[in-house]
């Protein structure tokens, strides 16, 4: 899996065209991508699509809402009957915040028949100060659940109350920069995928393939998404060429 799509889940028809798009996985969003009023909706809507199997194969991950709400057993409990791949938890701020939700999913597997342990994790790793603080110490999954470490740069500059996370040339200023290695470290000292952040303007498809390779080049083995248009610029970059395998079994 090299690119990842999140889709708004309050709205079936950009789910199904990016079950359709060559996303390697969908990542369907209950949380920042639909409001309050809308997350019933979201959950029922992620449900059907869930259950209709229109994935077709694909990988379907579900963003819940954080464990700083009321709203993340709800999430779980509506869409873990459809069997998605995974659960991306925002804001994850403790490790033991892993074994929370690993407990969850182990009672929802059960309650639908499904195989313990089947459900991946991927955290959100860097959206507040103290998780990206957090992810220098010891870390361990004694779960075996943990797929990959997303990090991210948009709520972590609201969180410290950034004016900007980039410079006047378009890079990530330091804070940022700092974040995004402390996740890269935290998922290879794991074993897990580190997927590298969104870049917030589809339409700048120039900037998106610039910060690919930068992702590819520092070891990063994703990259999200947040438009369909992303993705053949993602899947073209992290995807190795014959060139990279060949180089890469010479090495083993």
């Amino acid at each position: 899996i090299r690119s990842l799509l999140f889709v708004p889940g309050d709205n079936e028809k950009l789910i199904v065209k990016a079950l359709a798009s060559e996303a390697a996985a969908v990542i369907v969003d209950l949380e920042d991508a639909v409001s309050p009023d809308h997350k019933p909706r979201a959950r029922q809507i992620c449900r059907e699509v869930l259950g209709a199997r229109h994935c077709n194969g694909k990988p379907v991950f579900v963003r819940v809402n954080g464990f700083d709400t009321d709203h993340t057993a709800r999430d779980l409990a509506a869409v873990m009957g459809g069997f998605p791949s995974g659960i991306v938890l925002p804001k994850c701020e403790h490790a033991d915040d892993i074994g929370r939700l690993s407990h969850g999913l182990e009672v929802l597997e059960a309650r639908d028949g499904a195989e313990i342990g089947r459900t991946r994790i991927v955290t959100v790793a860097t959206e507040t100060a103290l998780a990206t603080l957090q992810l220098s110490g010891p870390r361990v999954d004694p779960t075996g659940r943990l797929w990959g470490m997303l990090w991210g740069g948009e709520d972590l500059s609201a969180s410290l109350g950034a004016q900007s996370n980039r410079d006047e040339h378009g890079a990530y200023t330091f804070p940022y920069q700092y974040a995004r290695s402390q996740c890269l470290f935290a998922a290879n000292a794991l074993g897990v995928v580190a997927i590298d952040a969104v870049y917030p303007d589809f339409r700048d498809l120039t900037g998106l393939a610039d910060e690919t390779r930068l992702a590819l080049r520092d070891g990063f083995g994703a990259k999200a998404a947040i438009h369909p248009a992303q993705i053949a610029v993602i899947n073209q970059i992290m995807t190795p060429t014959p060139d990279q395998l060949d180089c890469a079994d010479e090495g083993m």
